[in-house]
């Protein structure tokens, strides 16, 4: 009776493709190798106490951001509640735990940038890019976020591409700064 569930559930498996199977090998292989560099950041920081933050900032510098199993991880090996490790995550602006795009794009929502015309070009991207300010588009390549005041108020309105801030932005040339940004990326001719 045993054997014939064993045998009823072998038979329900599917073989893997061998393209599939490589490129589950590869992700496997960065993935492991990413946590081993991380390993080795975590022995090396773990003697010294309050170094959770500065663990987690390596950590999202090498995987990107800190998914769930990324936080259990610095948890187990540093010995403290995985809720510890979240709430530093979840408190601090600066952790993300979702993916973020290459391209990060900020906007100005401070109050000269806001009466100067920031929420339309808010509006205008989120319309071009399909997405939600905090969300990251489905290639993985925009991310829209919005910031207060960039200290640069006479060039409102102001956004910022990875930091590289953009002054007197007009909503019409939102077209033209996203193809700026998909110059060069393999996905050019998708439509933003």
């Amino acid at each position: 009776m045993e054997q014939n569930e064993k045998t009823v559930k072998t038979e329900s498996i599917k073989p893997i493709p061998a393209v599939e199977r490589i490129g589950r090998e590869l992700q496997d292989d960065e993935r492991d190798k990413n946590f081993n560099e991380l390993n080795l950041i975590i022995e090396s920081l773990a003697g010294d106490k309050g170094q959770l933050i500065r663990i987690l900032q390596k950590a999202q510098d090498i995987f990107g951001y800190l998914p769930d199993d990324v936080q259990a991880f610095i948890a187990e090996r540093l010995r403290v509640p995985v809720a510890e490790v979240n709430g530093v995550v979840t408190f601090y602006s600066l952790f993300s735990t979702r993916p973020k795009g290459k391209y990060i794009i900020n906007v100005c929502m401070g109050t000269a940038c806001y009466v100067k015309g920031a929420q339309q070009v808010m509006d205008a991207l989120k319309k071009r890019l399909k997405i939600d300010e905090g969300e990251t588009t489905p290639d993985g390549l925009f991310t829209l976020k919005s910031t207060r005041c960039v200290g640069a108020c006479g060039l409102a309105p102001i956004l910022a591409v990875n930091g590289k801030v953009q002054g007197m932005v007009d909503p019409g040339k939102i077209q033209e700064l996203i193809k700026n940004c998909r110059k060069g990326e393999k996905n050019e001719n998708q439509k933003h």
